[in-house]
Formats: structure tokens, C-alpha cells, sequence
């Protein structure tokens, strides 16, 4: 008896200390800026290096392709949780064959910008990004937010705060902590998570018209996610679900026909 009380005791000793690292740790596990996971290709497009204040210490390393900020539509580019400007190249290279203008912003942590990424921080990240580009003359209703991945987060955050007009999500989630429970089931994480990205609790409240994208082969976020989204859309939604990619979808030309016919019926 004495023998099976101190095997219980280590056992609970050991799982709070596992606690106590995963909640002191999580946001090493959720950002990764250093870590380089996507293609890197030849640059195909002019662009300017710009950099967006957000407060006295932070500036945003950001790309900006201006075709015409006065006529064209602008899309926001979020990147997801990992890598930096240089490896989102060969989505840049295929979305710059549209008529738009786009700005790909880097967070507070990554390429080289100062600050630590929170949800919070990335907040304020997307609403800085979002009041420059007011402030070159871009009217609101001309802004595109494109999330990708954890960016998808930021972007739907930002549907609601800014009245723009649309909405086009890459490999969303419904929430951080429900994909946080895929990974770690034996951990009560709905108590632990510091960063929630709750998009299920907000895409209902989208009035804008919104593309979903996510590859039916995504072992990272389920396509499951995508659908449950999809599903509490209230106002106009598209979707395009491929069967053979994965998380990281294949930029190829059918996804970017799709992404041109949902630009092209915005008003």
C-alpha cells in the first residue's frame, strides 16, 4: 500500500510538472519564426520592403506589390506560425498574376521584427498593418484579409474590427485550443491555453463574403475544422476543399482560378 501511494504520488508530482512546462513554454510550441518548413523560390514580382509601425519599438517587415492602391483592390497577406517573408515566395509569385495589389506583413518575433508573438501582440499587429494601408489612400471596402494557417486567426479577427471587403481563410482551425486537444488529449489545455484564436466564436458575426480553402490530406488541422466553419457562415461563403493537398495547399492553377472568381465578385 505504502509502495503503491508513493508510485501515485510521482505520477501526480510528474504530470503537474508537465503542466507547469507546457503552460510556461506554450508559446515556443505554438511560434515558430526560426523554423523553415515551406518551399523558398525565385521572386517573381517587384515589390518594396516596408516597415509598419505598430508602437515605439516595433516595426513590421512587410512586402508590398503596388499596382494601384487607388484602383485596384489590396489584399492583406497573415502568415501562418512558422518561417519568415521569404518563404511564402511561391504563393506571392501565383497570387501576383492577379489584377491586385498586396501587402504580405510579418509578425512582432518574426524576420528579424522585434517583440514576442501573443495573440494579443498579433492583434495589434493586423490593426496597425490595416490603418496604414488606410492611411496610403486605400479605402476600406478595397481590403482583401487573407489568413493563412494560425494567420487565419488574425484575418477573421480583423473581419471584425475593419469593414472590408472579403474574407479568404487557408487551412483554418476552429480554435487553438480545439487543435491543441488533438495533440495533446492528455492535458486539459481548454485551462492552460494562453492564445485561443477562437474562430468558431466569431465567423458567425461575418457579414462580409468569405473564401475557405483547406486541403482534404491536412494531417496538421483537420479539413473537419474547415467544414464545422463553413457550416456557421451566416452570409455569402465559397469553398475549395482539393482531395490531395495538405496543409500546405498546392499553389497551383486551380486554386488561384478560385481565389480570382471570389475577388471578382466582391463589390
Amino acid at each position: 500500500m505504502k509502495f503503491f501511494l508513493i508510485f501515485l504520488t510521482s505520477i501526480i508530482l510528474i504530470y503537474l510538472a508537465l503542466l507547469s512546462f507546457i503552460y510556461i513554454s506554450q508559446r515556443n510550441l505554438l511560434y515558430h519564426p526560426n523554423e523553415n518548413n515551406y518551399l523558398e523560390n525565385q521572386i517573381r514580382f517587384d515589390y518594396k520592403e516596408i516597415f509598419i509601425p505598430v508602437n515605439k519599438d516595433i516595426k513590421l517587415k512587410s512586402w508590398i506589390i503596388n499596382k494601384d492602391l487607388k484602383k485596384n483592390k489590396t489584399l492583406i497577406f497573415f502568415h501562418g506560425n512558422a518561417g519568415n517573408l521569404n518563404n511564402r515566395i511561391y504563393k506571392i509569385n501565383e497570387l501576383n498574376k492577379l489584377d491586385i495589389n498586396i501587402l504580405l506583413v510579418s509578425w512582432r518575433g518574426f524576420s528579424g521584427n522585434r517583440g514576442k508573438p501573443t495573440e494579443k501582440g498579433l492583434y495589434e499587429d493586423g490593426r496597425a498593418t490595416i490603418n496604414w494601408i488606410k492611411q496610403k489612400g486605400v479605402d476600406q471596402k478595397n481590403i482583401i484579409l487573407y489568413g493563412e494557417s494560425l494567420g487565419t486567426g488574425v484575418a477573421t479577427q480583423m473581419s471584425l474590427d475593419f469593414d472590408v471587403s472579403g474574407l479568404i481563410l487557408e487551412s483554418p482551425y476552429t480554435s487553438m485550443v480545439d487543435a491543441a486537444k488533438l495533440y495533446y488529449p492528455y492535458l486539459p489545455v481548454g485551462l492552460l491555453l494562453k492564445d485561443r484564436y477562437e474562430n468558431s466564436k466569431k465567423i458567425d458575426k461575418i457579414t462580409i463574403p468569405v473564401l475557405i480553402m483547406h486541403g482534404q490530406k491536412d494531417n496538421i488541422v483537420p479539413v473537419e475544422m474547415s467544414y464545422t466553419l463553413l457550416k456557421l457562415i451566416k452570409g455569402e461563403k465559397y469553398s475549395y476543399f482539393p482531395e490531395k493537398d495538405d496543409h500546405m495547399m498546392e499553389y497551383n492553377t486551380e486554386l488561384i482560378e478560385n481565389v480570382k472568381k471570389f475577388i471578382y465578385k466582391l463589390n
